[in-house]
């Protein structure tokens, strides 16, 4: 409709001209320039700052006694996905009621999380709103990844049917990673990779094991080429260049399996691999309202 609208509005404009035959023409012809222009201008991915985890036990991130007395600061990003034919939140950062809070430590001591700035304000910067996204997904469904997403309670909820089924169940509803999805009713089940527009430029692909339907996303972006957003199937280098798994993976062998899919799929595609936990991986993104593309 808004591509009708500019034509029409450039055919009218000129049909006020002497020269009628040459001036729709021409109008014509600049309308159908800047609709081209507009697709375009491609698969845009911003990165936005969802609050900080220090892993006070970082050997919860090992089967074993690898990092038993380390500690490690990891980043918490999520992003907006802006495809020419819509918008795709991808992870949703921790609980808004962090903001303006001193860090809160857990309970168990294992991690002290904070969060500066609610994703309102943040999406204000970029003149938009919750209500301006089509589709939300998570790479999971662990409190730091869901933290914003009922504020995106009108948009649709793409996830894997094992994962809402597992989030869903009597057990999870009393646990603390429920509210936070609670509201996403617009609910779309997948069973496995998903293509969110249609023409393969984001790939949402299942990556069990970290939880039941645990999943990444794949980009094609026209300058920077392909991407991969891990979700947990890592958390830092070491884990990725160790094939490590975190002690409270849901399936160790499930996880492993994953890694060989994804590391497969990265070479196949030359994708560059970017951990969302990791600080380092964040700081290569441009802050918003910069973006990749």
């Amino acid at each position: 409709m808004k591509n009708l609208i500019i034509l029409l509005i450039a055919i009218l404009t000129f049909s006020s001209c002497k020269d009628f035959k040459k001036g729709s023409k021409d109008g014509y012809e600049d309308a159908k320039k800047e609709v081209e222009t507009e697709k375009k201008q491609g698969v845009k991915l911003y990165a936005l700052n969802g609050g900080n985890v220090k892993v006070n036990m970082l050997e919860l991130f090992s089967q074993d006694t690898t990092y038993t007395g380390q500690t490690k600061t990891f980043a918490d990003a999520f992003y907006i996905i802006k495809h020419p034919n819509g918008r795709l939140l991808w992870d949703a950062g921790l609980a808004e009621g962090l903001v303006g809070q001193e860090p809160f430590t857990t309970p168990d001591g294992a991690f002290t999380v904070s969060r500066k700035d609610s994703v309102v304000s943040q999406l204000a910067e970029l003149k938009l709103s919750p209500k301006d996204f089509d589709y939300i997904a998570v790479s999971h469904t662990h409190f730091d990844h869901t933290g914003s997403a009922s504020k995106f309670a009108d948009s649709k909820w793409l996830v894997q049917e094992t994962e809402y089924n597992f989030i869903t169940s009597e057990e999870q509803k009393r646990g603390e990673n429920y509210p936070a999805i609670a509201p996403l009713t617009n609910v779309q089940k997948l069973n496995g990779d998903y293509d969110v527009f249609g023409d393969g430029t984001v790939i949402i692909k299942s990556m069990p094991g970290h939880t039941p339907g645990h999943q990444v996303l794949f980009l094609k972006l026209e300058n920077a080429g392909n991407i991969l957003l891990t979700g947990d199937l890592y958390h830092f280098q070491e884990n990725r260049d160790s094939r490590g798994v975190p002690s409270f993976n849901f399936d160790v062998d499930m996880t492993l399996n994953s890694i060989d899919i994804f590391e497969a799929f990265a070479k196949e595609n030359n994708a560059d691999v970017y951990i969302q936990h990791s600080q380092d991986d964040f700081n290569r993104l441009p802050r918003y309202p910069k973006y990749l593309d």
